[in-house]
């Protein structure tokens, strides 16, 4: 309980200070990003097996004003097998404002309201990183194992570094082995560094040249995206 009040109190601290505002899709920097990631969560998908998405039950954890599964209706996802959960309840009414047809609730990660073996698919984006405790992000993998059918997947995206945020700690390879045992990985380094990536994506001529070139060199992307496979019973 007293990590989820910090995590409350986190996001407001960040909606105060006008953050937010930071992500939005039409920025140069943010639009590069998200059509990258995007790539990259299509190359898991069809190597998962999931494309088209028409009948698989989809729940995203930590999922904000659901812009993640909106994406996916694009492959092939339908409203009614979608779920979307997260503590905010400001966020959950944009939520349920913009994605008609899909059901939304507030629930806590490490406390899932559903039953074992629910869905098909989990999607976990920048979720984990926001969990510092050690125990909960325990907790809220064992919740996402629990919920999510044999041989079903978990998309995961988050960070490996992150210095200038004190209220997020950032998520390893080794760490999402050992949360998620049993499953089998297929990992892709994406996003180049968003201080960088800030500064090239503006400029013109070549900014997104320049921003894909330099996306070539691992060390300079902060995140990953993984799909983890959990095993048969």
């Amino acid at each position: 309980m007293r990590e989820t009040e910090r995590i409350r109190a986190a996001y407001a601290r960040r909606e105060e200070r006008g953050l937010e505002g930071r992500y939005s899709y039409w920025e140069p920097a943010n639009l590069y990003l998200y059509q990258g990631r995007e790539r990259a969560l299509v190359s898991l998908l069809a190597g998962a097996g999931l494309l088209p998405m028409t009948n698989l039950r989809v729940l995203d954890v930590g999922c904000g004003e659901g812009a993640v599964l909106r994406d996916l209706l694009r492959f092939g996802a339908q409203p009614e097998n979608m779920v979307g959960v997260d503590l905010l309840v400001s966020r959950l009414a944009r939520a349920r404002a913009l994605n008609a047809g899909m059901a939304f609730s507030v629930a806590d990660a490490a406390d899932l309201p559903f039953p074992d073996a629910s869905f098909d698919l989990l999607l976990a984006f920048t979720l984990l990183s926001s969990i510092v405790d050690v125990e909960a992000r325990g907790a809220a993998a064992s919740e996402m194992l629990r919920v999510l059918r044999p041989g079903g997947v978990l998309i995961i995206y988050d960070f490996w570094v992150n210095p200038r945020n004190p209220d997020v700690r950032p998520l390893r390879r080794a760490e999402v082995r050992r949360l998620f045992p049993g499953c089998t990985f297929n990992w892709r380094r994406v996003t180049l560094a968003p201080p960088l990536l800030r500064l090239l994506a503006a400029s013109a001529p070549g900014g997104w040249l320049a921003c894909y070139l330099l996306e070539k060199l691992p060390f300079l992307c902060t995140h990953f995206l993984v799909a983890a496979t959990k095993g048969q019973a």
